[in-house]
């Protein structure tokens, strides 16, 4: 069969990775790829399916030629990595020409790219959320964080590429927030409108669930770093490491999100006339008072995709296949491998503000014939014969092992046989997990 992914980050480098283990799959294309996918995939450079949501003209543009390439090449599959097509209807507009897709519908979506429709949707269900109110005026949003104090949590209630989100530890720091979401349109349109969240305190953990609307299958879980600075310091980024199994999720608190929210969701999305398939990301925060729901996402994690798929023993495809076909139903759980992943994210310097690219990227011959060791593309570009920078998050060096301290070992390792100019990354990626077992929790180089 043939299979089209559309995205070139680390997620779809991580998603066609393990789709190309898949013995259906014959071809595989992405759209448009990236220079650690060209090996494993054909890459269609002129399809920019990298645009944001906030390109809508743009973005419906690329998404029209995409569906033609699917029709003339017989696609049988297409894969949505990233959240800003989905949001827009690229789903919506496969299915209209009669192709199967892997991903939710531009309704379905909102769950993410509107965080007003997703706190709302979870109050009405009842689900333990932070406490929230929404403001359009900037004004009034000013003087609810002035009544209300800090710490407190702001966000961008559409799209903003997982670096929308502020937790203020001041009414200075929340002021500050909506000016740059609200006043400076730092994000563009999807600031209209904020989000301001009660502060929850607790650890954080992914669950990810594949639907088909009616019946789901949950994954291995994660626990993402999102903060840029070692120990959760610093302004948020789309994630700097990620590690899998996330030891605070569980059994029982997999069992109770499940029957607590997973159902919940899918049968008020079914009730709203927007059946959600595909992915939905659950993103948790265990507290004192149990776990409580920060946000849902309609697609993978990135950078927890390049932790979970790996860890994943079964074939991707037959999964995907079975959401986009109602099929669920038929398969009794999802096998996971023994063992653990740990991912360490290398950004370019000055990320998660301005940063420049075109450094090139050495070392990056290590990775070849190895598969307990992995580097997935992030923000890469070829500059000549060179692989280069092209991002903020630049490569996703990923590693497996028996426990957690052994692939934590081995993604450093890895981590020190690549460089580029100005590269940084976090050392403790996975410290809450070393810490449970008293084992140190900073790594790398110093």
């Amino acid at each position: 069969m043939k299979v089209l992914v559309v995205g070139k980050g680390g997620r779809e480098h991580a998603l066609i990775w393990k789709i190309a283990q898949s013995p259906r799959v014959e071809t595989i294309f992405a759209a448009p790829g990236s220079p650690g996918i060209a090996p494993l995939a054909t890459c269609l450079d002129d399809l920019r399916l990298d645009k944001p949501a906030s390109d809508r003209d743009g973005l419906l543009k690329e998404i029209d030629r995409l569906v033609d390439f699917v029709g003339r090449e017989s696609i049988d599959l297409t894969v949505v990595g990233p959240e800003d097509p989905l949001s827009v209807g690229i789903v919506d507009r496969l299915e209209a020409a009669g192709h199967k897709v892997f991903g939710p519908s531009a309704a379905a979506a909102r769950i993410e790219s509107d965080k007003t429709f997703s706190k709302d949707l979870m109050v009405r269900l009842g689900i333990p959320t932070a406490e929230h109110r929404s403001f359009s005026d900037c004004n009034k949003a000013r003087e609810h964080i002035r009544s209300t104090g800090a710490p407190v949590v702001i966000k961008a209630s559409g799209l903003a590429a997982g670096k929308g989100v502020t937790v203020a530890a001041t009414v200075d720091e929340a002021l500050a927030a909506v000016d740059r979401i609200m006043d400076q349109s730092v994000f563009g349109e999807v600031g209209a409108q904020v989000v301001i969240e009660q502060f929850l305190e607790g650890e954080e953990a992914s669950l990810f669930a594949i639907t088909d609307g009616d019946d789901f299958v949950t994954l291995v879980t994660a626990q993402d770093h999102k903060p840029i600075g070692e120990g959760d310091t610093g302004p948020n980024t789309g994630g700097m490491g990620a590690y899998a199994p996330a030891p605070v999720m569980t059994p029982q608190l997999v069992g109770m999100a499940e029957d607590n929210v997973i159902r919940p969701v899918l049968a008020e999305m079914r009730r709203l006339g927007t059946p959600f398939r595909g992915l939905l990301y659950c993103g948790l925060i265990i507290t004192d008072a149990g776990a409580m729901v920060i946000e849902f996402n309609c697609r993978f994690g990135d950078p927890e995709a390049q932790v979970v798929l790996p860890l994943l023993a079964c074939d991707l495809v037959d999964l995907m296949e079975a959401a986009a076909d109602g099929n669920i139903s038929r398969l009794n759980g999802v096998p996971v491998g023994s063992g653990a992943a740990v991912c360490v994210v290398l950004a370019s310097q000055g990320y998660p503000g301005t940063y420049d690219t075109g450094k090139v990227i050495e070392g990056l011959e290590y990775f070849t014939g190895r598969d307990d060791q992995l580097a997935f593309h992030s923000g890469t570009a070829m500059v000549g014969d060179a692989v280069a920078t092209a991002g903020g998050r630049v490569l996703g060096v990923t590693a497996l092992g028996e426990d957690i301290p052994t692939a934590l070992r081995r993604a450093y390792e890895a981590v020190n046989e690549v460089s580029f100019e100005g590269a940084q990354y976090r050392r403790d990626i996975a410290h809450r997990a070393m810490a449970r077992l008293g084992l140190p929790i900073a790594h790398g180089k110093s």
